[in-house]
């Protein structure tokens, strides 16, 4: 199977599909810190969606012809219904955020709408203002073995709902706050480490999607 995983360069998720045999990239306009450039696609995950030749950071050309499954994890910060309040601060509407959301909400479809049979797109709740499709199903972190809360949305195409794996109770569990810190023990980028898919979650997607 051919899958591509947009917008991950965690390689979380592409490295757990190829680990059951798959053929998958990774794709994100960053350097994967995943250790797998051989496998990672460094640019525009929406020219990758095409299929056909894609050029991996080793120089290698690949033949992929059609996608078989799509992965993709979209920014949300514009979209999420955290940052929403940003839109009207102090009840005047930021023009120039409401444009960043508007430009989000039309790259998270571009997946959506993608020609490809299986497609599973990740994000956090939506803000209602961009009236995106209603999505499938949410999931936590601790449904997968990780003891910490963190809501994410699934809008799944031609695949059923990930089913939890390991179940931890929730009031054994931490904060989406401190889910971030976990990726790299309390160190920097803790907005960036946060966005990371957790192994559990990526372990599940490649044993019941692939």
């Amino acid at each position: 199977m051919k899958v591509l995983v947009a917008c991950e360069e965690s390689q979380e998720v592409c490295k757990a599909i190829r680990a059951k045999g798959h053929e998958a990239y990774s794709c994100d306009i960053q350097e994967p810190s995943g250790g797998h450039p051989e496998f990672h696609i460094l640019g525009d995950a929406l020219k990758a969606l095409e299929g056909g030749q894609v050029v991996t950071m080793d120089g290698v050309t690949h033949d992929v012809e059609k996608w078989d499954l799509l992965i993709a994890h979209p920014p949300c910060t514009y979209l999420s219904n955290a940052g929403a309040r940003f839109l009207y601060p102090k009840g005047v509407l930021n023009e120039e955020r409401l444009r960043k959301g508007l430009m989000a909400k039309d790259f998270f479809l571009r997946f959506w709408w993608a020609d490809i049979p299986k497609i599973a797109v990740e994000n956090p709740i939506p803000s209602s203002v961009y009236c995106l499709p209603k999505y499938t199903q949410t999931i936590q972190p601790y449904q997968f073995g990780h003891p910490f809360k963190k809501k994410t949305c699934l809008w799944l195409k031609g695949l059923p709902e990930l089913k939890p794996t390991n179940e931890i109770p929730v009031e054994q569990c931490e904060s989406t706050k401190v889910a971030g810190n976990w990726f790299n023990h309390g160190g920097k980028d803790r907005q960036a480490n946060r966005a990371k898919t957790f192994p559990g979650i990526a372990k599940a997607m490649a044993e019941q999607w692939g």
